[in-house]
């Protein structure tokens, strides 16, 4: 019997970023359906079939492609799992929310496919360079106040691994005892007074799923008089690289985010 045989050969990723983390470890044969929002990397999407969304999924397609794993995130996709179950399915379901859990996960699938080295590779390299991020960010002489916006309507704020993304590259974000929260309605800001009062120097915005309008946050009552507003500081960054609990946070999104806070630093020569 070949030993690859011994790992699951018709895998389903239901969320973005195990699909990210299965192409990253050269093991993309495995998959055979995916989310319609994965786009790390491109071609996933023109090779493999699309079976769910991230809250709705054609149970009976993914039943249909006789996977031997699906692999899920989050209790937002109990309903999902609790179907597959029922029906004989084998899912694992990963509930990470922070940077270590994100590696966590990384380790895990490696793992679940037979390369549990190469995963751990990508781990050490993800942390050699928040190592480097960090060492930099403390020799800055101000933390810059970061304001995080992942929904404009209610306003909601970051989830505990962006939070722990700003704070590696020398930001201080707002509401951090709301960041822990893994559910987005306990990260809901109810008066946006708090933002105003906090006044901060850099706002970032990745509205999950849709695009953001400069517009819509500068017509907020008394917004104008934010430091961030006043300086041009709002930055978007595309959910697909922030806002999954994947490699692509803890590479590109910890990248910009890095940059653009090292930036202002240098621009206002704190």
């Amino acid at each position: 019997m070949n030993i690859q045989d011994s790992y699951p050969n018709k895998i389903i990723c239901l969320t973005e970023e195990c699909t990210e983390t299965i192409y990253l470890l050269g093991e993309e044969k495995r998959i055979v359906g995916i989310s319609n929002y994965a786009v790390r990397p491109k071609r996933a999407r023109e090779e493999k079939k699309v079976v769910c969304s991230f809250i709705n999924a054609n149970i009976d397609k993914i039943i249909d492609l006789k996977p031997d794993l699906v692999i899920g995130y989050s209790d937002i996709q109990a309903e999902i799992a609790h179907k597959l179950i029922k029906s004989g399915v084998t899912v694992w379901i990963n509930n990470y929310r922070s940077v270590k859990g994100i590696k966590i996960m990384i380790s895990q699938i490696g793992l679940l496919v037979g390369k549990h080295s190469k995963s751990l590779k990508i781990i050490s390299d993800i942390e050699k360079n928040i190592k480097e991020i960090k060492l930099s960010s403390s020799k800055m002489k101000y933390k810059p106040k970061v304001y995080f916006e992942e929904w404009f309507n209610p306003l909601i704020t970051s989830i505990k691994w962006v939070t722990e993304i700003i704070e590696i590259c020398g930001g201080k974000n707002l509401y951090e005892s709301k960041n822990s929260k893994s559910l987005a309605k306990d990260r809901i800001i109810k008066n946006d007074n708090e933002i105003l009062n906090y006044n901060p120097d850099i706002i970032f915005v990745s509205w999950c799923g849709k695009k953001f309008k400069k517009e819509k946050m500068l017509s907020r009552k008394n917004w104008n008089s934010i430091e961030a507003i006043r300086n041009n500081e709002i930055h978007e960054i595309d959910s697909s690289i922030i806002l999954q609990p994947g490699p692509a946070a803890l590479t590109d999104g910890l990248m910009i985010i890095n940059k653009i806070i090292k930036n202002w630093y240098k621009n206002y020569n704190i």
